[in-house]
């Protein structure tokens, strides 16, 4: 499979250049594509540098358009799947390929890099976050996902064609369910995750909370009206 790991940055000047090296370094197979944002620090400068293959949005646009952005791209150049791929450090590049090969192996649509296939969930308010919605993914698909807020997934070319023609359309847990209701097959592969390598998280508590909410209710009801 030709796969193209999409890289969204804003505001990653700390971190951008270790995690491009180290994914070069890992010698996965994979090509990639970092999404400058519109970062009004050295993110693209540092591309730039470095010579990295990337697109520069002029403004901040979001997750959903940064990552619609890089699937257009994976579409014009031929990729059979794209693989979302966190620019603070916090993905492991090592295990790109075995989720290849999960999804080579079964037919997946959707193949998501679970930090929980084996271990139990930590007792923080995310991880309860996290429980909700999987329990409401149950509820709604009858399909179980381990750990449905991992930023770190791989979509093949059918998945990749939903994401380039809808704006709306962002690499999140209710577009996962809304997939998923559709018919897409998705399996997990045992992977872990370390903390922020640089920089802050968007996501204090109060926008985790709101981040939830706004999740569970648009699995619960706007996902429907599609």
């Amino acid at each position: 499979m030709k796969v193209l790991a999409i890289i969204p940055a804003y505001n990653e000047e700390e971190s951008i250049a270790s995690t491009v090296e180290e994914l070069l370094a890992a010698r996965t197979g994979c090509d990639y594509l970092v999404i400058n944002d519109g970062s009004t620090d050295a993110t693209g400068q540092i591309c730039r540098e470095h010579d990295y293959r990337h697109v520069s949005h002029p403004t901040n646009l979001g997750l959903t358009a940064g990552f619609q952005t890089g699937v257009k791209y994976a579409l014009a150049h031929g990729y059979d799947a794209v693989v979302q791929f966190d620019a603070d450090g916090q993905h492991v590049p090592e295990y790109l390929p075995e989720m290849v090969r999960e999804m080579e192996a079964t037919g997946a649509d959707i193949v998501i890099g679970s930090r929980f296939v084996t271990e139990d969930k930590p007792l923080s308010a995310r991880m309860i976050g996290s429980r909700l919605i999987s329990g409401i993914i149950r509820l709604t698909t009858g399909q179980r996902i381990n750990d449905p807020t991992s930023g770190l997934r791989l979509y093949n070319q059918a998945m990749m064609e939903e994401f380039a023609r809808r704006f709306d359309f962002g690499p999140e847990p209710d577009s996962l369910a809304y997939l998923m209701r559709r018919g897409a097959r998705v399996s997990e592969v045992r992977v872990t995750m370390r903390e922020r390598l640089a920089g802050e998280s968007y996501l204090n508590l109060a926008k985790s909370v709101s981040y939830m909410a706004r999740t569970c209710t648009s699995i619960l009801l706007a996902q429907w009206f599609r």
